[in-house]
C-alpha cells in the first residue's frame, strides 16, 4: 500500500486518532507524487478530503527530512476559510510536535510579533498577507522564508480565474528567490474543465523543469480540455435539444419558478421543515431581503455575505453549524470549503453565473452515508428561470468551464515591480526581471511598464538602481503601502455601528439619497434607523427599527454578463431543449410561455434580426456579454452612439436596410475589433494609474473581448423576420 510510505507517526494517528480504516482514493493516490516532491493538482468533489491528501504526505516529508523553521505555507482565498482550517491543521501538525499559525488581515499586531519570534512550521495565510510580509521592514524575509519547502494553494481555481491568480504566481516566484530553491507547489480544487492547463499555470516559471501530476482518481474519465476556439466551434455546431438523460451527473436537482422573493421565502419556510438548509443568492441585497422575509415567517435564519462584520458572520456560521431546523442565506462566501456542519439541503435563488459555482454549491450536501447531493432552484423571474435551465443543460452534459487567467495583466506587473522595490529597497535596472525567474508577463517584455514607472515618478533611477519614487508614495504609500498588497479595488463603504457593536458595511449611496421620514437600512437581516453619520471617518450609527430597511451595494467595474456557452445553452432551451432535472409544473408552464414569446428571436439555423412595431431593430445573437461587446465594437457603424447590447442581443440603428446589415456582417469576419473601454472601467482597474493610458485601455479591452465567439457568430446565417423595408 502507498500509505505505508507515510511517516509511522502520521500513519499511527490516521488509524488510531482519526480511526480511519483506510484513506480515500485521492488521499491514497497523492502519497507517492507528494512524497517525491512533485508539483501536483489534487482534484476531488467538495468534502473529498483534499486537505488531508496534501498534508499527510507533506507532514511525513517534514518529519523524514527534518524540515526546520517555516517550511510549509497553506494559502487560501478567504480569511474565513483559513480560520475554519486552523484547528484541523493544528491537530495534524501536533501529531509530530509541530506548530501552526495563521496570518491575515484580522490577526493582531501582537499575534504577528509572536509569529515572527516563534516561527511556526506551517503558516496559513493569503497572497495579500504574503505580499505584506515581503514588503514589511519588520519581517526578515531571508530568515522567515529561507527554509520554505512546499506551498499548498487551496481552492486554486478561485485564484486562477482573476487577477489574484497573477498576483499569487508572482509572489510565489519571489518567495522561491528568497528561499533559494524551487518550492514544491500543490493545488487543491474541485471539478475544473482544464486541469492540465491549471497545473501548468500553477507551476509558473518551473513548469519546464519540474515533474508534475494531476491526481484525480474520483474523475477517472477526465479528458484533456478543449481550447477556447474548439469549445466555441463545437458548441456552435451542436444541435438544439435535450441532453440524453444518461449524461446527467448524479444528484437530486429540481427547478421551480416562484416569481418573487416573497414566494421564495414562503416555499423555503414550508419545505424541508426540521432540516438544515443553505440558500445561495447572487447579491448581498437579495441575501438581506430574503433573510428578513424568512425571519418574518418565523424561520430560524442566519446570514452571510462580505459586507457583514466578521463577528456577525462568525456568529451566524457557528450557530448554523449547531442548529438543525434552520436556514442560512449566503452569497458565494459559503461556496468554498468553510465547514457549516451537517447540511441537508442546498437551495439556489435564480442561478450562479457558472457551472463550476453550482458544482461547489451542490457539493455542500450529500456528505452523510445514505444521503445524496441535492439542490432546489427557485427562479424569481423569467430571465432567472431561463439562466437556470441553460446552466442545468450544461451540467447535464458533464461540462464545466475551463479556468482561464485574465489576459495581459500589465497593471499587476506594475504593482509587482513597485512591491519588489519595497522588498529589496533597491533593484538593478537590468536585473529586476530575474526576480520572477523569467515568468511572463513579469519578464523583459515588461520593460515598457518599468520605463513608464520611471518617467512618471513612481520609480526613481540612480546609478543603475531603481527605488520607490514620490508618485508611488503619494498614490499607494498610506498605511505603510498596505494599499499595494491587494490587487483589487473595493468600492468605498461606511461601517455601521449599533452602539459599539459593528454590524457591517453599507454603500454610501444609501446615506445620501433623498428619503421622506427616517433613513432606514437593512443589514444582517434586520432594519435599522440611522441616528448619526460620521462622514470623515466613514461611520454610520444606527438603532433597531421595526421594518422598512433598504439594502444596496455597488458592484465591481468589470463585466458581469454570461458566457457564450451559457447563453447558447439558454437558446437551446428556448428551441425546445429540456434540462435533465425535475421541473415543477410552474417551471414547465413558464418555460412554455417563454418559448412562445421568443419564437421570433431564436432559430435553429442561425441568428435572427427582428424589427418591432416601433421600428426598433435588434440582432438576437445569443452570444454572451463579451462576444456582444466585441461585435458592438466591430460593427459600430451599425449601432447607435450608446452601443446598446446585453447577453443575448444588440440594438442596431433603426432604419438600416437588410442589405446593409448583411454586407457589414459579412465583411467583419476577418476584421474583428476589441471592445471600447469607458473611463469608469479604467478607474476600477487598480494600479491602472501606474500604466500608460493606452496600455491600461488595451488591458481592459482584451479582457472584455471574446473574439472566438464573435467570429463564430459572424459566420452563422442571419435570418430577418420582417422584410427589409420594415
Amino acid at each position: 500500500m502507498k500509505t505505508e510510505s507515510l511517516h509511522p507517526v502520521v500513519l499511527h494517528h490516521i488509524v488510531n486518532s482519526l480511526q480511519w480504516p483506510m484513506l480515500r482514493p485521492l488521499q491514497e493516490a497523492a502519497v507517492e507524487p507528494l512524497l517525491a516532491g512533485d508539483d501536483a493538482l489534487l482534484l476531488a468533489p467538495t468534502a473529498g478530503g483534499k486537505t488531508e491528501a496534501a498534508l499527510f504526505p507533506l507532514l511525513s516529508r517534514m518529519a523524514q527530512q527534518n524540515w526546520r523553521g517555516t517550511s510549509l505555507l497553506y494559502v487560501c482565498p478567504l480569511k474565513a476559510l483559513l480560520n475554519n482550517l486552523l484547528p484541523r491543521v493544528t491537530g495534524y501538525a501536533e501529531w509530530l510536535g509541530r506548530r501552526t499559525a495563521v496570518w491575515h488581515g484580522d490577526v493582531t499586531s501582537g499575534q504577528r510579533r509572536k509569529i515572527l519570534r516563534e516561527r511556526p512550521d506551517i503558516l496559513l495565510t493569503t497572497p495579500e498577507s504574503l505580499e505584506s510580509m515581503l514588503v514589511s521592514v519588520n519581517v526578515d524575509h531571508d530568515e522567515f522564508f529561507g527554509n520554505l519547502q512546499a506551498i499548498v494553494v487551496d481552492e486554486v481555481h478561485a485564484f486562477a480565474g482573476d487577477d489574484r491568480g497573477w498576483h499569487l504566481l508572482a509572489v510565489l516566484e519571489r518567495l522561491g528567490r528568497v528561499a533559494g530553491r524551487p518550492v514544491q507547489r500543490i493545488g487543491l480544487s474541485a471539478t475544473v474543465g482544464n486541469p492540465d492547463e491549471l497545473l501548468s499555470w500553477l507551476q509558473g516559471a518551473g513548469r519546464a523543469n519540474r515533474p508534475a501530476r494531476v491526481v484525480a482518481p474520483d474523475f477517472p474519465d477526465r479528458a484533456p480540455s478543449d481550447g477556447p476556439s474548439t469549445s466555441v466551434a463545437r458548441a456552435a455546431a451542436r444541435p438544439a435539444g435535450p441532453a440524453p438523460a444518461s449524461t446527467a451527473p448524479p444528484g437530486d436537482v429540481e427547478l421551480d419558478y416562484v416569481g418573487s422573493v416573497d414566494n421564495a421565502a414562503r416555499v423555503i419556510a414550508a419545505l424541508h421543515r426540521g432540516e438544515k438548509r443553505l440558500v445561495f443568492c447572487e447579491s448581498r441585497a437579495l441575501v438581506e431581503e430574503l433573510g428578513q422575509k424568512l425571519r418574518a415567517l418565523d424561520v430560524t435564519t442566519f446570514l452571510s455575505h462580505a459586507s457583514l462584520a466578521v463577528d456577525e458572520r462568525r456568529r451566524a456560521e457557528e450557530a448554523f453549524a449547531q442548529e438543525r431546523d434552520c436556514v442560512i442565506v449566503s452569497t458565494s462566501t459559503l461556496e468554498l470549503g468553510i465547514d457549516v456542519g451537517d447540511l441537508d439541503r442546498v437551495i439556489q435563488i435564480n442561478a450562479p453565473r457558472t457551472v463550476a459555482s453550482f458544482l461547489q454549491r451542490i457539493g455542500r450536501t450529500g456528505r452523510r452515508p445514505g444521503s445524496v447531493r441535492n439542490c432546489l432552484f427557485l427562479a424569481l423571474d423569467s430571465p432567472g428561470l431561463l439562466h437556470a435551465a441553460g446552466l442545468l443543460t450544461l451540467w447535464g452534459r458533464g461540462w464545466v468551464e475551463a479556468v482561464v487567467p485574465p489576459p495581459e495583466p500589465r497593471h499587476i506587473v506594475a504593482q509587482q515591480v513597485l512591491a519588489l522595490c519595497l522588498q529589496r529597497q533597491r533593484v538593478g535596472d537590468t536585473l529586476w526581471s530575474a526576480e520572477w525567474n523569467g515568468l511572463p508577463p513579469f519578464d523583459h517584455t515588461a520593460q515598457v511598464v518599468v520605463r513608464h514607472l520611471v518617467e512618471q515618478g513612481f520609480l526613481e533611477s540612480d546609478g543603475g538602481m531603481l527605488f520607490v519614487g514620490p508618485e508611488a508614495e503619494l498614490r499607494f504609500g498610506r498605511r505603510h503601502f498596505m494599499d499595494m498588497t491587494a490587487v483589487f479595488t473595493a468600492p468605498p463603504q461606511f461601517t455601521v455601528l449599533a452602539g459599539r457593536t459593528e454590524i457591517g458595511r453599507v454603500d454610501p449611496a444609501l446615506l445620501t439619497e433623498k428619503v421622506h421620514g427616517p433613513r432606514l437600512l437593512l443589514l444582517a437581516g434586520r432594519s435599522w434607523r440611522v441616528t448619526h453619520v460620521d462622514w470623515t471617518r466613514r461611520r454610520c450609527f444606527v438603532e433597531p427599527a421595526d421594518s422598512g430597511g433598504k439594502a444596496q451595494w455597488l458592484t465591481g467595474a468589470g463585466p458581469q454578463g454570461l458566457s457564450y456557452l451559457m447563453v447558447r445553452a439558454m437558446r437551446e432551451v428556448l428551441l425546445g431543449g429540456e434540462p435533465p432535472v425535475r421541473l415543477t409544473r410552474r417551471a414547465a408552464g413558464r418555460l412554455a410561455e417563454l418559448r412562445d414569446g421568443a419564437a421570433s428571436a431564436v432559430h435553429p439555423g442561425g441568428t435572427v434580426i427582428t424589427r418591432t412595431g416601433r421600428g426598433e431593430l435588434r440582432w438576437w445573437t445569443w452570444a454572451g456579454f463579451r462576444a456582444n461587446a466585441t461585435l458592438a465594437a466591430t460593427l459600430s457603424p451599425l449601432l447607435d452612439s450608446t452601443q446598446q447590447f446585453d447577453d443575448v442581443s444588440l440594438r442596431l440603428l433603426d432604419g438600416t436596410s437588410r442589405d446593409t446589415v448583411l454586407a457589414m456582417i459579412g465583411s467583419a469576419v476577418g476584421s474583428v475589433c476589441l471592445p471600447d473601454v469607458d473611463d469608469r472601467a479604467l478607474a476600477g482597474l487598480k494600479f491602472g494609474a501606474a500604466l500608460p493610458q493606452r496600455l491600461a485601455v488595451a488591458t481592459l479591452a482584451a479582457r472584455l473581448a471574446d473574439v472566438d465567439a464573435a467570429v463564430a457568430v459572424l459566420g452563422e446565417p442571419v435570418r430577418f423576420v420582417v422584410p427589409a423595408s420594415g
